[in-house]
């Protein structure tokens, strides 16, 4: 076993005797992004690749093309430098800085204001990538209203400097090592997604046409829906169910606990229980009681699936909808508001600009909802309930496998990169 020695860096604990410790400043040059005129975004094509926070979080190990191109006198007159080939390139502002990702440029490019690049000097890049991975950016933040890395705080931090050849070793070893993870873990999300499809058109396939393969069939003249069962009616939702119902909160109290539900607590059909005390509730917070059922009007969360039944007073974000059934079966409505056809339609519908588009309530309001007979809804809804249920363990199964091996990743790249395990 080689001799270890105490780095001096908190996160880093003991590396090789051997090895060195440097400030990031001794190995990398910063090259910060610059502003992206709005009017220059949209070219698919180009000379200079223009990277945003969002290409970063799609690239993974390796950055090769970006969403946005320029030509390279764009890119030099508009203020961009030329992040050379071989550069660390990563988010330095916002929620985007918080999560961390890290990629290795293949190609030289411009980036954005909301990111920033490290060029490796005198070390390899793709140790540098390694070991960046193990850094915490958070950890340089500026303790702003909004989060933004301190370079002066971050060039002057510390890592570990092990001998190019070992570097050499370690960055061979890790790819090998990381490339087999990360096969597995694309296969256990290609598996995820599939579940996830096959949900999707279950529930399309039954809440449309039934349980009955063998039923008759009728045209309902409308194209998203396609062939209905005959002797099932249609009706517009806003004689079924009512939106944006009255919620009484006239009996809570600053002692009264109620639920609090942000949008993004809505996931696949369930909620996170998050509960608050209030003495009056917000005008800009949507109400609803026990048993409303709420989904997101915004995208891309109302496309993500963000809905689901309350099971508590409460109130939640302004972006959400709630409907609350009175001639219909709440589950059977609730799983046709997951329908393809109606989400599909509904995304068409949507109104707003930029990126944030929602779905109007007129369109809600107007929304054909086919209704079997009662006892036909119950009986769809509980075929559907346990069938989803069932699925979604699946799910939550596979995603903790992923979980635990994406943990096991970073606790491998961690040892190797600070000497720990030795190669």
């Amino acid at each position: 076993m080689r001799k270890m020695k105490d780095s001096g860096v908190e996160w880093v604990g003991e590396i090789p005797e051997h090895w060195e410790v440097h400030k990031i400043k001794n190995n990398f040059k910063i090259i910060s992004g610059s502003g992206f005129d709005i009017r220059l975004q949209g070219n698919s094509s180009g000379e200079i690749p223009i990277c945003k926070a969002s290409d970063i979080s799609k690239a993974g190990h390796y950055l090769t093309s970006s969403e946005n191109y320029l030509s390279y006198s764009q890119s030099i007159a508009n203020g961009f430098k030329i992040i050379p080939k071989g550069s660390i390139l990563f988010a330095k502002i916002g929620e985007a800085m918080r999560k961390n990702r890290r990629t290795l440029t293949c190609v030289q490019c411009g980036a954005d204001n909301n990111c920033q690049a490290i060029v490796p000097n005198n070390i390899i890049s793709n140790y540098s990538y390694y070991i960046m991975l193990c850094v915490d950016i958070s950890l340089f933040d500026n303790n702003g209203t909004i989060p933004c890395i301190n370079n002066s705080k971050f060039k002057n931090s510390k890592f570990p400097y092990p001998p190019i050849e070992e570097q050499e070793k370690i960055s061979a070893y890790l790819d090998e090592k990381c490339g087999y993870i990360d096969n597995i873990i694309s296969g256990l999300k290609k598996q995820t997604d599939l579940l996830a499809e096959y949900k999707k058109a279950l529930i399309t396939e039954t809440v449309t046409k039934g349980l009955n393969k063998d039923v008759k069939m009728k045209d309902s003249g409308i194209e998203w829906i396609g062939k209905m069962p005959a002797h099932w009616q249609m009706k517009k939702l806003k004689y079924i169910a009512e939106l944006s119902p009255h919620c009484d909160f006239s009996k809570i109290s600053a002692e009264t606990e109620i639920e609090y539900l942000p949008m993004e607590y809505i996931k696949n059909g369930y909620y996170i229980h998050n509960s608050g005390k209030y003495s009056e509730v917000p005008d800009s917070l949507t109400p609803f009681e026990s048993g409303d059922i709420v989904f997101a009007k915004v995208t891309p969360c109302f496309e993500n699936g963000n809905i689901a039944i309350m099971n508590n007073i409460g109130v939640g974000s302004s972006e959400l909808y709630v409907i609350r059934p009175y001639a219909i079966n709440r589950m059977f409505i609730f799983f046709w508001l997951q329908n393809s056809g109606f989400i599909h339609k509904a995304v068409y519908s949507m109104t707003g600009m930029g990126g944030l588009k929602r779905v109007p309530s007129q369109f809600i309001n107007n929304l054909p909802v086919l209704l079997p007979p009662a006892e036909e809804q119950e009986k769809i809804s509980t075929y559907l309930d346990e069938k989803c249920k069932t699925i979604d363990k699946i799910i939550s199964d596979k995603k903790r496998q992923i979980q635990t091996i994406e943990d096991y990743k970073k606790s491998l790249i961690y040892e190797v990169v600070t000497g720990k395990k030795e190669i």
